[in-house]
């Protein structure tokens, strides 16, 4: 279902994923406002049998991030809350009924290189989906076994040049995508959580 390279010798079932991840902010206090273009992306937790994490392959036409692995998102319009956004922009880009995920809180946010301010709503889904991706945003929206979160030896730390200097980042390791950036960052916070037993 995912392509993952790397299967974790751990395993969580639908019901204690779901449990796991029933209030973010035992794991992590929710912080104040921050710098940036305020935006919000949706996490969604998708609670198969073997749970995994729905993402999307951005349209290669897109001005921005085009090609790249990313939760479904986009600013957070004026009078909107993180959440609001979060499934509004889900419904947009790929056509998830905006009554369907259970929001369960937020993991922390993050500042991006371009000066994106990202509240990750995490959020949980019962099967089975439907669907229809937009074309103009998105080329693919796919699913990540969960299981490759409880790996410790994941994500993968990789190296470049960028600006002129020496730079690492986090790569999930799927068969077909490069999950990296704030995707990598925010399935690393996502991780943490399923880790952390209670």
């Amino acid at each position: 279902m995912s392509g993952a390279s790397v299967s974790a010798a751990v395993t969580l079932d639908a019901a204690e994923v779901a449990r796991r991840l029933s209030d973010p902010s035992r794991c992590f206090p929710q912080a104040g406002p921050a710098e940036g273009k305020a935006s919000a992306v949706l996490v969604p937790v998708v609670l198969h049998a073997e749970p995994t994490l729905l993402l999307t392959l951005r349209a290669a036409a897109l001005s921005s991030h085009a090609g790249q692995v990313s939760f479904p998102g986009g600013r957070i319009e004026p009078g909107e809350t993180p959440e609001q956004a979060a499934l509004r922009e889900a419904a947009e880009e790929v056509g998830l009924d905006p009554r369907l995920p259970r929001v369960t809180g937020r993991l922390p946010g993050l500042v991006t290189g371009t000066g994106y301010h990202i509240t990750p709503v995490l959020a949980l889904l019962e099967p089975p989906l439907n669907l229809t991706p937009s074309p103009d945003e998105v080329e693919l929206a796919f699913e990540y076994e969960l299981a490759s979160l409880l790996d410790p030896a994941l994500p993968e730390t990789r190296t470049a040049i960028w600006k002129g200097e020496r730079r690492s980042f986090a790569v999930w390791p799927h068969a077909r995508h490069y999950i990296w950036g704030a995707t990598a960052a925010i399935m690393h916070s996502l991780a943490e959580l399923l880790r952390r037993e209670r």
